[in-house]
């Protein structure tokens, strides 16, 4: 199915040269000079190698007709990450770096959608957003204002991004899982 360049997703499965291959990151960027693109990191199905691409968000891409099941993670360990078809009941185990840098968002118990090509699963994807507690960063400024620059914090679950100046320690935020970005405080 033709899809275009510029809504690939984590997780998406696309035809690139021949082969299939699994999303890992995928960032929209729009330079200051010339067009926006996708820069896109991916991990061959069969082989399991990486590339990086770069495709204009106009460009067009196949995106593979698989098989997408809800499972739930149930644990890591030496082997992998183990999840559970919701339906069935089946456990399987993929690879610890098919989630590139999305993983330290998969918590124990938590939904996610594996695409599953010719009965074998090929890629997760997580919820769009979470929510995570902040555990480190500078204290609150009075009269500080939201529009001002945003500064560094810690994530329970070692993540470190960027949040507005008024989020102090032990507040739960909502993040978006394929950016690494806080969308809003939890409510």
């Amino acid at each position: 199915m033709k899809q275009l360049a510029g809504s690939i997703r984590i997780g998406w499965v696309i035809e690139y040269k021949g082969k299939p291959w699994a999303i890992t990151k995928a960032q929209h960027i729009k330079p200051g000079k010339g067009g926006a693109f996708m820069q896109v990191e991916m991990k061959a199905v069969e082989e399991g190698t990486k590339t990086n691409e770069r495709f204009r968000t106009e460009d067009t891409v196949e995106k593979m007709m698989v098989e997408d099941k809800d499972c739930q993670f149930l644990f890591e360990d030496a082997s992998g990450l183990t999840f559970m078809e919701s339906e069935t009941f089946e456990q399987f185990t993929m690879p610890a770096d098919i989630l590139g840098d999305s993983r330290p968002f998969l918590a124990d118990g938590m939904n996610v959608r594996i695409s599953h090509i010719n009965g074998r699963p090929i890629s997760v994807e997580l919820p769009q957003q979470v929510i995570c507690t902040v555990v480190d960063t500078e204290p609150v400024i009075k009269g500080q204002t939201a529009a001002s620059s945003f500064k560094p914090a810690i994530l329970d679950n070692g993540v470190r991004m960027m949040v507005p100046p008024f989020v102090g320690v032990g507040e739960k935020i909502v993040v978006n899982t394929n950016e690494a970005s806080y969308v809003e405080r939890a409510k």
